[in-house]
């Protein structure tokens, strides 16, 4: 073993008191460094944290310490196919990093797997039907307002996306990618709309990065798992429509199984294409900071613009 796979042993030792049989990185996923586990008892999934100098989204910084709750929560409260969560570790005893252990569910990434027209359109109502759940889970309070906190709640959606929206804007800003007057510009523009957003809307639980490679089917093309819940988001539905927009979720079948319309009104498109931006905007700093592509990074700013010109006449 090599790498962050060489301290697998010592943390299950640690953690489970299991010797480790055979370690595999999973492949897929591009933020956590995972491996799939075996000892004698079962099947596990390690995921180990970016190193602290990573340069992160403000909502990035620690979120796996969220994790915990949340799948107890949805294990709870829901169907929806979530891992049991067995060992939370941020205490850096073993390795530098955090990390968490899950027992593996079944199935494979719907990413790896080759599925028929008429296959992805079941899957894809199965996924609407546990986003109805999702989205019925609510609190009193909005934003990212799990463990490890990198903002505070809010007491309106308005407030909560506000802050989110600064707060990418300036890690877009720290990394060179936006000057100051852009920064003005994209904060201005956001107050601009204030009215659309600052209504009466439910605080419901987001998963916020559902797309192929977070989903888990099995042979019959049943969902067996959802994963990968550190970015979830108490807030607005709307928000986790723009995720599932941007990656090919939005399908007739989701929709069949989410069972409820969606909102086609003037503000609520207005809602989306900021939606679609807070999202976007992401790729610039992680193509600029963390894959070293500063091309790509320039391309995904000029497609920032470019929809708030299209859209905004700016």
């Amino acid at each position: 073993m090599t790498g962050l796979e060489q301290f697998v042993p010592a943390i299950f030792k640690d953690k489970l008191g299991e010797e480790v049989f055979r370690s595999e990185p999973i492949t897929t996923g591009k933020h956590n460094t995972s491996f799939f586990v075996a000892t004698s008892s079962g099947e596990y999934v390690i995921r180990i944290a970016p190193a602290d100098e990573t340069v992160l989204l403000f909502y990035e910084r620690n979120m796996m310490a969220q994790e915990p709750e949340v799948h107890e929560l949805l294990r709870e409260k829901t169907t929806i196919p979530v891992a049991e969560v067995l060992a939370f570790d941020s205490s850096r005893a073993i390795i530098d990093r955090d990390y968490i252990i899950m027992r593996r569910l079944s199935g494979r990434a719907l990413s790896e797997t080759r599925v028929t027209d008429r296959e992805y359109e079941s899957i894809m109502r199965q996924m609407g039907e546990y986003l109805a759940q999702l989205h019925a889970i609510t609190c009193d309070s909005y934003g990212y307002v799990g463990a490890h906190r990198p903002m505070e709640p809010q007491p309106t959606w308005w407030q909560a996306f506000r802050i989110m929206w600064g707060k990418l804007v300036d890690d877009t800003v720290g990394v060179g990618m936006y000057s100051d007057d852009e920064r003005e510009e994209l904060v201005e523009l956001l107050d601009r709309y204030s009215a659309v957003f600052d209504r009466p809307v439910a605080s419901s639980l987001l998963h916020m990065d559902v797309w192929a490679q977070n989903i888990l089917v099995d042979d019959e093309c049943h969902v067996t798992g959802i994963v990968d819940w550190d970015r979830a988001l108490w807030g607005d539905p709307e928000i986790e429509y723009a995720v599932l927009d941007y990656c090919g979720i939005s399908r007739p079948g989701f929709w069949e199984g989410y069972g409820r319309a969606r909102d086609d009104t003037r503000e609520a498109r207005t809602r989306q294409i900021f939606y679609f931006l807070y999202e976007h905007q992401k790729y610039i700093l992680i193509r600029a900071a963390r894959r070293n592509n500063p091309d790509a990074a320039r391309r995904y700013k000029a497609e920032v613009f470019r929809v708030i010109r299209d859209n905004f006449g700016l």
